[in-house]
């Protein structure tokens, strides 16, 4: 017992720094998943594209990064660590600096696209670096400051996305990358020390190939379906039949390739397993919530961008303080608890959310808000620590990068489903309310002259109001559902993700 821990307590020069540097270019990656929610409507208008056009912005984004993360985890052993992440920050900037200067929608989709394949490896990566500078005693505190870049980022996308694009233009949401990503570069450039080759098997090319078609093919579906009538569209039948095809092929050639994509040591760990769903379904309550709220306040409500922003400030604040403290209390308390206790609120919250109204005014939103940002900190800081905790350091950055994906996949298909549950209650609940706009009603014929086009279209938009508020709150009931659905899980989870003592110390930088 005293070997690992001298090996864990290993000095490494500039832990600080080398922290600072790292999380500058996880923050900048995780923030714009969510910065230009905001700017969308200001984006469409500049851009000439319609709504549904406008969520590729988001959605192209995220799926590349879905489908480029597991590889991080290869490449960081074929190449090191430090060369990976000082190509992706370069490769982020450029591609940050050219959606700026998009001057119409394909640009700025493919744009975004490069950008998260570029920026995929940020997350793992930091994440992994953090483990292997920290000894374990260190580790907890170590992952609460990697969460709160993680989720802070995201959460904080929306105030600063509306600020910027207030007082600036939309296009600011992302030159703003340019100088963070520069004092990244060089701080990774400066401090960051390269790890060895570790892994020297050739690349899974068919399982990396496998997994990205089953992926895209999941997000075409979900991002269209709505739109083509899902299964009664060849389109959409296709890209089933793709995702399910690929998702298959790439689970057997995991089984049974001599070196697959991604190890299947790793799902030999309960942990780690049960870690990666409670992560999907993090992704699910994070980014669908906060794709949802801001067209509220924008659309339904009549606020301005910056006011959005700021109502929605309470949620990061939330967050922060969370992990703060989940992250002087972790590894003295049963990490489980704080997972059961993250759900709860989070559910909590979403129960909230679901008597929001056209009348309401700012603080229901505001402490709905406060309240998911807790849940949200308690949840990740706990699930990072215990999910990684039994797992092998020779497996941990695929672990990271495994990890994240099941974050940015949740992310993805929560956001096109809560979007495509939207679009068809709004339409639904809109039928059922016209049925009692009659001339024979009471109030309608005392409040409105149904022979004046005018008034009609006022009536209209009430009623498309109401329609949208009703399926907006719908789209809360599901996913508090789900957050309370994962509750059960905590039963496969070991107490305290603790390792008995038997796991190897972590591999710190050399």
């Amino acid at each position: 017992m005293n070997a690992p821990a001298k090996s864990s307590a290993a000095p490494v020069a500039h832990r600080g720094l080398i922290t600072i540097s790292v999380m500058l270019a996880t923050f900048m990656q995780a923030l714009d998943t969510t910065i230009a929610n905001v700017a969308l409507g200001h984006m469409q208008g500049s851009l000439s594209a319609t709504q549904d056009e406008m969520t590729w912005v988001l959605t192209s984004y995220i799926v590349a990064a879905a489908i480029m993360t597991p590889l991080s985890g290869w490449l960081a052993g074929r190449f090191g660590r430090k060369r990976v992440l000082v190509y992706s920050v370069t490769g982020f900037v450029i591609s940050s600096a050219l959606c700026g200067i998009a001057t119409d929608l394909d640009q700025i989709v493919i744009y975004r696209l490069l950008q998260g394949l570029a920026g995929a490896a940020l997350v793992p990566m930091s994440q992994a670096i953090l483990l292997d500078i920290n000894p374990p005693e260190r580790q907890g505190q170590a992952m609460a400051m990697w969460g709160l870049g993680v989720t802070l980022a995201p959460v904080l996308g929306p105030v600063l996305g509306g600020y910027l694009t207030d007082n600036y233009s939309w296009r600011w949401v992302f030159y703003i990358n340019v100088p963070v990503g520069i004092l990244a570069l060089v701080g990774i450039l400066t401090f960051v020390k390269d790890t060895a080759e570790r892994r020297l098997a050739g690349f899974d090319f068919f399982g990396f190939g496998a997994l990205s078609v089953g992926i895209g093919a999941l997000q075409m579906m979900l991002d269209r379906g709505e739109l083509k009538d899902w299964f009664g569209s060849t389109e959409i039948v296709i890209e089933a039949t793709l995702a399910a095809l690929g998702f298959y092929l790439f689970v057997v050639r995991t089984a049974t390739a001599d070196h697959p994509f991604i190890r299947p040591a790793l799902f030999k760990d309960r942990n780690f397993v049960t870690g990666n769903i409670f992560m999907f379904v993090i992704g699910i309550l994070l980014f669908a919530s906060l794709v949802l709220i801001p067209p509220i306040f924008q659309g339904l409500l009549d606020y301005p961008v910056v006011t959005t922003g700021i109502i929605m400030a309470p949620r990061g604040l939330g967050t922060m303080v969370s992990m703060i403290l989940v992250g002087r209390l972790i590894g003295k308390i049963d990490t489980r608890i704080f997972l059961a206790v993250g759900f709860s609120l989070s559910a909590l919250s979403l129960w909230q959310m679901t008597n929001f109204n056209l009348q309401m005014d700012r603080w229901p939103m505001i402490w709905s808000g406060l309240i998911q940002g807790f849940g949200i900190g308690f949840a990740y800081v706990a699930l990072a620590s215990a999910t990684f905790a039994t797992l092998a350091p020779a497996l941990r950055a695929e672990g990271a990068a495994f990890f994240n994906l099941m974050r940015n996949i949740g992310s993805s298909v929560g956001i096109s489903a809560v979007q495509a549950l939207l679009t068809e209650n709004t339409q639904i609940v809109h039928s059922t309310l016209a049925e009692n706009v009659t001339p024979f009603n009471p109030l309608i014929a005392h409040s409105f002259n149904l022979q004046s086009a005018g008034a009609l279209a006022r009536l209209n938009g009430i009623v498309t109001s109401q329609a949208a508020m009703v399926a907006y709150i719908d789209d809360f009931k599901l996913m508090m559902i789900v957050s309370l659905a994962a509750l059960p899980l905590l039963l496969f989870m070991r107490a305290g993700g603790q390792t008995g003592g038997k796991a190897d110390p972590p591999v710190a930088l050399e």
